[in-house]
């Protein structure tokens, strides 16, 4: 009974070709729709995401447990060694840095400003990705021991200063005396965000660790490591490694604002699909009610020879589900055509500098995810058997009598 139920209800799906078809494309476009903007919101906040990590954080951070509530040199660490120093060696790492970061002030002789100071080690900088993207002028930092500073584009313009020039760095060594220095400005940098460019100075380590009388000490190690979506096995891993003087913490809580950006797009390709399906799930009640509508006498005949109202609803779920499915798998298919030859990157040169108020470079790159074709198929499917329960709920309740006897 059951394979005969099958076979009438494929039939009777394609009794009226046009309408199928046009029911079928419909379902098609909505789900190459919802699989199409996933990706893109996808590519978008992986960018935004990627691009913030290897701006500064990092996927995981180590800091002395005090640190990030008095950011100053007297909370600082030894730099890794041991058994932290192995655990960073392993994968999922892909690449770390050790940084001196501490409040500091740089003063021009026409002006001050207050900024975080970072001692870095370029060569470990550039390993983690994090070193400014573009220097417009001069060069960045050659190694650790370098006694120059690089500092941003806007920062230059509000001290009235310029490449080559001298600037004083101040700031407190750990007995909470200042230390300051006379040092040449040998790069400016420009940031995707204009703020970060007033923001950060960069120096040498050796050379701050010298100007702050803090020999080997760093103020945090920044990680990088495959997967910035699941970073908490790498926490846990480094945790046992550094032990219990330090703390360990992924950049979910690092950069709250980043963290909460991708639970938002998660949220949003949820209700968006949600939203696509059901301006489609009209349609498709619409279709199955014509087709329920045309069929009243063959529905009343087959109860009157015996046919179960429930079998009836089986009949009509079943040509829903056959059409679902065949959409699904034609809209699923066009997506991954349509997203496959773009992975390699859209340029938007033309709204670059938006582009940059998000921290995302020019070209985007969207990301097939195959939990999102899954999600699709699961919305697609789930509201499109509810939608169908209306017409297959009055076919199966129809009298048998007065289906024999409509016109």
């Amino acid at each position: 009974m059951g394979a005969g139920i099958s076979r009438l209800a494929w039939r009777n799906l394609w009794r009226n070709r046009r309408r199928t078809l046009i029911m079928l494309a419909a379902v098609a476009v909505g789900v190459w729709a919802m699989v199409f903007m996933s990706a893109m919101m996808r590519g978008m906040v992986d960018e935004m995401v990627r691009s913030g990590l290897e701006q500064l954080p990092g996927m995981v951070q180590i800091h002395q447990r005090a640190y990030r509530d008095d950011p100053s040199v007297v909370n600082s660490m030894p730099s890794p060694e041991g058994t932290l120093q192995a655990a960073l060696a392993e994968p999922p790492v892909t690449a770390w840095a050790a940084r001196v970061r501490v409040p500091a002030m740089v003063a021009s002789a026409r002006a001050s400003r207050g900024l975080t100071l970072l001692g870095v080690d370029p060569a470990a900088e550039r390993a983690l990705g994090s070193v400014p993207p573009t220097i417009s002028e001069g060069r960045f930092l050659e190694d650790e021991h370098d006694r120059g500073v690089v500092l941003g584009q806007r920062l230059v313009e509000r001290l009235e200063s310029d490449l080559g020039k001298r600037v004083v760095i101040m700031s407190q060594d750990p007995q909470n005396d200042v230390a300051d220095r006379g040092v040449r400005v040998v790069g400016i940098y420009k940031a995707r965000l204009p703020g970060d460019e007033e923001r950060f100075a960069y120096a040498g380590r050796a050379a701050l660790q010298e100007l702050l009388q803090v020999p080997g000490q760093v103020s945090e190690v920044a990680v990088m490591a495959t997967d910035y979506r699941r970073p908490q096995a790498l926490v846990e891993h480094l945790a046992r490694a550094a032990g219990p003087q330090l703390e360990v913490l992924p950049w979910t809580e690092l950069d709250p604002f980043l963290s909460s950006m991708l639970d938002l797009q998660d949220g949003f390709s949820l209700v968006f699909m949600v939203v696509v399906f059901l301006a489609l799930s009209f349609g498709l009640v619409n279709t199955l009610a014509m087709a329920v509508f045309e069929r009243i006498r063959e529905i009343g005949l087959m109860q009157a020879l015996g046919m179960r109202p429930g079998l009836i609803l089986r009949q009509v779920l079943l040509e829903s589900l056959y059409l679902l499915l065949l959409g699904l798998a034609v809209g699923n298919g066009a997506a991954w055509l349509t997203i496959k030859p773009l992975e390699s990157g859209i340029e938007l040169s033309s709204v670059a500098r938006g582009m940059e108020m998000f921290a995302m470079g020019a070209t985007l790159y969207p990301a097939l995810y195959w939990r999102d074709m899954v999600l699709a198929t699961v919305v697609v499917l789930g509201l499109g058997v509810l939608a169908s329960l209306i017409p297959a709920w009055r076919a199966a309740r129809l009298d048998p009598i007065r289906a024999l006897n409509s016109h």
